[in-house]
């Protein structure tokens, strides 16, 4: 079964990457999100289905973070995982996407900011992000050593994310940052969980991470977050990757 919408037309793409941090520019971009075919950050459901499907059990309460207007929630439904629930900071998608898929009410869209989730501890098996994190961290000036304000942010997130997840909970996140950008933000010891990567997609390979709450950190890994608060020297010549989409900030979050 398809998911609803009709053919969008390219998304208003901000005058600043760092645009892609605030509320507005997405109340903006999703005006009319109800009749627009989901626009899909880092792939669709079947390019990473293969990794994502062995992690989930049918009964698992699962949370989606960032949702934009991505088939995502509607596609885990239709593949036999009926309990989720999506967020965004965006009110205006949140309503596109209430509307688009009234025909499903087990699915259930809120208004709600990442870095403060209104979730009791321990609400969900599963976490899932594709994007949400790339978003918040663009606009930073050099890949390889992250102001405090993102490292500040990615903690707010990845806190909550810890604090919502049930012991053996599974937080499960798609982006284009590779390993030497993203392993750091994740391997810090006080969330909780262990850490393991895969890639996907053909031709260009984007990043799925699996951390398991109540799992442990390796040493290695452990020694790779705590750069987080160290000013690491890049290599001579950084080979920073693109989407396909041709969104401009994906450039610039290699974090």
């Amino acid at each position: 079964m398809a998911s609803p919408g009709v053919p969008a037309s390219s998304p208003e793409l901000p005058e600043r990457n760092c645009d892609y941090r605030e509320v507005q520019y997405w109340d903006r971009r999703y005006r009319g999100a109800a009749n627009s075919a989901p626009y899909e950050w880092f792939g669709s459901f079947s390019s990473f289905r293969a990794l994502l499907e062995p992690e989930l059990r049918p009964e698992d309460r699962i949370l989606v973070l960032g949702c934009g207007n991505s088939a995502l929630s509607y596609d885990l439904f239709l593949g036999g995982f009926p309990d989720v629930t999506s967020v965004d900071y965006s009110s205006v998608v949140v309503a596109a996407m209430q509307a688009c898929y009234a025909h499903v009410p087990k699915l259930r869209w809120e208004t709600m900011d990442v870095r403060a989730l209104g979730f009791p501890s321990g609400s969900f098996d599963v976490v899932l992000e594709k994007g949400t994190l790339d978003a918040l961290l663009a606009g930073e000036q050099d890949p390889w050593t992250v102001s405090s304000e993102g490292v500040h942010t990615v903690d707010q997130v990845l806190s909550e994310v810890s604090r919502v997840l049930v012991p053996g909970g599974r937080f499960i996140s798609m982006t284009s940052a590779a390993p030497h950008f993203r392993t750091k933000h994740y391997a810090q010891a006080h969330y909780g969980w262990s850490l393991k990567h895969a890639t996907y997609g053909s031709g260009f390979h984007f990043h799925l991470y699996v951390m398991h709450k109540g799992g442990k950190l390796s040493v290695a890994q452990l020694a790779l977050g705590t750069q987080i608060f160290s000013t690491p020297r890049p290599p001579t010549s950084p080979c920073f990757l693109q989407d396909s989409d041709h969104e401009d900030f994906l450039s610039a979050i290699q974090l």
